[in-house]
């Protein structure tokens, strides 16, 4: 076997195709699975019978040290992607970004120096550049938090530095532009937009149209993931995964409409507007680093992408509430 490798967040987004493609790499593959009654796995439940029957699914809280400790014992690297991560949701809940982004991030890197974790990646976002001072946005670019989810991101990711720097705690900082595809919340714009083409509506209603944004697919952005982790020299490192890329909410709604319903057209709903000082505009990233370090490269082309997406959502569609705004 490929070694042993926990994924916090497993049942998420992204956490659910990471952990997917560990297994498909041969890694023994621990899940660290957000704790409820239903006893739910999340996303990894939709998983193929081989994969799920590899997994070791541990339910948990990423706010409980004791917890995260324990399911990280025996584990040679660890991916850290639990996190809240709706900014709407960030504007009327704040205090449980703080515990969930920041205290469990520290949850994680207590226990990765006490356990001698031999890699920890911590997933950070875009989000914690802000509106675009200058484009490609690369690791140098400054910080700004115009939501207080990007401003525990922020947080989270200087702890993880001052780990590294004080402890020598080997820890890479990854950070992801706009990720979609199969599986994603109906908080994303995509989903958001393909829900409401699907379930027929003539009027898709939506926030601002003209920030941009560099979309990733996912499994471009679980290979990064897996690329940093096997770089040694991504130690200590903040490495963006990004397309390079950039494009309009309007003009990909506009493409989404003209895939599924050229009918259909764009209403703005004022409930969708972000704060004027908390939109980011522009969000267009380099990934120059990551490919000087490891090679890595998109494999999927955005319309390739968005064609495997609507695909999805389209054997799915009953899972989402396209009627309403999901926060």
């Amino acid at each position: 076997m490929a070694g042993k490798v926990m994924v916090t967040g497993a049942d998420g987004f992204i956490g659910s195709h990471l952990t997917e493609a560990l297994v498909a790499a041969g890694y023994q593959v621990r899940a660290f699975c957000n704790y409820n009654s239903f006893g739910s796995w999340g996303w990894l439940e939709t998983l193929p019978a081989h994969v799920k029957s590899a997994l070791d699914v541990v339910l948990g809280d990423i706010r409980d040290p004791h917890g995260v400790r324990v399911a990280m014992e025996g584990q040679e690297t660890v991916y850290h992607l639990a996190a809240l991560i709706a900014i709407p949701f960030s504007y009327h809940s704040p205090d449980s970004y703080v515990d969930t982004n920041i205290k469990g991030t520290l949850n994680v890197l207590n226990a990765a120096r006490d356990l001698g974790t031999r890699r920890l990646l911590v997933t950070s976002t875009s989000e914690v550049y802000g509106t675009a001072q200058y484009v490609p946005i690369d690791e140098n670019h400054p910080f700004q938090g115009q939501s207080p989810y990007s401003a525990t991101k922020i947080g989270a990711d200087r702890l993880a530095e001052s780990f590294y720097r004080s402890f020598e705690l080997p820890v890479a900082i990854v950070r992801p532009f706009n990720t979609y595809g199969p599986r994603q919340s109906a908080r994303a714009v995509i989903p958001t937009i393909i829900t409401q083409l699907l379930a027929g509506a003539q009027e898709i209603r939506l926030g601002s149209l003209h920030p941009t944004r560099d979309f990733n697919f996912v499994k471009d952005i679980a290979a990064g993931f897996m690329a940093i982790a096997g770089c040694d020299a991504a130690v200590g490192q903040e490495i963006n995964i990004a397309t390079g890329r950039e494009i309009s909410i309007g003009q990909l709604a506009e493409e989404l409409i003209r895939q599924i319903n050229p009918a259909a057209k764009v209403v703005c709903d004022d409930a969708r507007l972000r704060p004027e000082k908390s939109e980011v505009e522009r969000l267009l990233g380099s990934a120059d680093k990551l490919r000087a370090l490891t090679g890595w490269a998109p494999a999927t082309s955005f319309e390739e992408g968005l064609a495997q997406t609507i695909a999805w959502f389209r054997q799915h569609s009953d899972e989402y509430k396209a009627d309403r705004y999901n926060v």
